[in-house]
């Protein structure tokens, strides 16, 4: 049996433990749909918690929320674990359910700054070009003393930026009216997936996802993603945002006995498709470096493959579930898993991960020195959580007892950069209008801003957003004064942030 130290991942001709404090050399959960690689992270995140390890995982398919119920003693489990000569009683672990959408959990949100301009133009998909002149609007608000916070913030300061070109270009470089419509139109396609949502205060604290209960077992954090899957970009660049910030502001603490703080990485591959070669190199740095500040992270993906080899080769913790080869690429792919793997004379590993059956995978492990075990042919653990989804009132009464109950589901919107420059506006001197000749049609005269004043103190606002946001009353007032004089080509730039570049036609 395990000794306290680590605990038991499954069985094959020897038992194979998780060593906790190996956890933060990182790890991989890979395998076809329906093989057994939800169950196997159930079984990791139980076995962390118990620890006193809080761990972060995200729920894709609904399915993930059940691991803070009791499971139910089924015959399959029970022979499962009498197999594996483990003692199986049901128990929940102590959780807390987030959500950027606000909806079956918590709120989780972060300020347009926090997550900065290489993320955002990861998230807007932006080219090298659209990239650089993303880099100008946030040094111009750095300078100026203007927060980006929400999508409203980083609006403006694009229109800001954009109506005032000619200015900034002689001080940063070209900024073109087409690379500002692109940003604009990309603004606006994230915040139709949702990600007003997301941007805002209170920002997430990560010291509230390093949580433990009284029992001394960890919080599983569970992030449900069914929602946010529908939108892969703003899914990816979350998670490595959250990546980033963990690597930003936790101290190195070197080796410890077990890791302060696992994270799993679900669907992995959509991290990698597509990336550009920056990127991929901060997700290496990353990973490579977060270890020795007492961070786990492991990528859960179909195939090992979906992970570039500078950042698979840091993985040391695998567990490879059934592969299924039915074309020559196929069979390509599987001898490239197999590979991987350090080899176990016993049986071939490409033919046997096609073999596996559901629950089973080959599995390679690492010593208490950080060496990786021969790859054995192990029969996965049940877990003693609830293997699907629980109902609304469990997942309510959940959130009665969060730790952070209260703390994130109220928005705060602050003064900040918008808020500045609709001052901006305001204070402007408008231009007299031109006299008409005599007995000629009267000229029409400017309408007054379509922006409310600013308020001078944080307002909480509810979570469900009742009310009409800002950023929809200047659509609809701009909209009606698209035809009009406007007296201020600040005030222009703030229309052009709402309408894209139509007006630059």
């Amino acid at each position: 049996m395990s000794d306290p130290g680590s605990f038991v991942l499954g069985k094959g001709s020897v038992e194979q433990d998780l060593i906790l404090s190996v956890t933060n050399r990182h790890g991989l959960i890979a395998g076809a749909t329906g093989t057994g690689k939800t169950s196997t992270l159930r079984v990791m995140a139980e076995g962390l918690s118990r620890a006193g390890v809080p761990v972060f995982v995200a729920d894709i398919k609904s399915d993930l929320a059940g691991i803070c119920q009791p499971g139910e003693e089924k015959p399959f489990i029970t022979q499962r674990a009498q197999k594996l000569g483990l003692h199986w009683s049901p128990a929940g672990s102590p959780t807390v359910f987030w959500d950027l959408f606000g909806e079956l959990g918590h709120p989780l949100r972060a300020t347009v700054s926090e997550m900065g301009p290489v993320l955002l133009a990861r998230m807007f998909d932006l080219n090298d070009t659209q990239e650089g002149v993303l880099n100008i609007v946030f040094r111009v608000a750095d300078e100026q003393g203007l927060l980006l916070l929400d999508l409203k913030d980083l609006r403006a300061m694009v229109a800001h930026v954009g109506e005032n070109a000619e200015k900034y270009t002689m001080q940063f470089g070209n900024i073109a009216p087409s690379t500002i419509g692109a940003i604009q139109r990309a603004l606006l396609t994230i915040e139709n997936q949702g990600a007003d949502h997301f941007f805002g205060e209170p920002a997430l604290k990560l010291d509230d996802l390093m949580k433990v209960d009284a029992q001394g077992r960890g919080y599983i954090s569970v992030l449900a993603a069914e929602k946010l899957f529908g939108s892969p970009k703003l899914y990816a660049t979350f998670l490595l945002w959250l990546l980033s910030e963990l690597y930003e502001q936790m101290p190195e603490v070197g080796d410890l006995d077990k890791p302060r703080f696992v994270f799993f990485f679900d669907e992995a591959h959509l991290l990698f498709d597509d990336a550009p070669k920056a990127l991929l190199d901060k997700v290496q740095q990353v990973v490579r470096l977060i270890r020795s500040k007492g961070v786990g992270v492991y990528f859960i993906t179909q195939s090992p493959l979906d992970i570039p080899d500078d950042v698979l080769g840091q993985l040391g913790n695998k567990v490879q579930h059934a592969l299924r080869a039915f074309t020559p690429k196929d069979r390509k792919s599987v001898k490239a898993v197999a590979d991987n793997f350090r080899e176990n004379p016993k049986f071939d590993a490409a033919d046997a991960v096609q073999e596996l059956e559901v629950g089973e995978a080959l599995v390679s492990l690492l010593d208490a020195k950080g060496i990786p075990g021969v790859v054995d042919r192990t029969l996965i653990a049940p877990p003693q959580c609830r293997m699907g989804p629980i109902t609304p009132a469990e997942r309510a009464q959940t959130m009665q007892l969060s730790p952070v109950k209260g703390v994130y589901d109220q928005a705060i919107d602050r003064e900040s950069a918008y808020e500045k420059l609709v001052v901006r506006v305001q204070e402007a001197p408008q231009p007299m209008p031109t006299s008409a000749p005599q007995g000629g049609p009267r000229p029409r005269q400017p309408e007054p801003m379509p922006y409310p004043a600013p308020q001078p103190a944080p307002r909480p606002r509810s979570s469900g957003y009742q009310r009409q946001t800002m950023s929809e009353a200047i659509a609809k007032s701009a909209a009606r004064s698209v035809t009009s004089a406007i007296g201020s080509s600040i005030g222009r730039a703030l229309v052009r942030g709402m309408l894209g570049s139509l007006l630059k036609r």
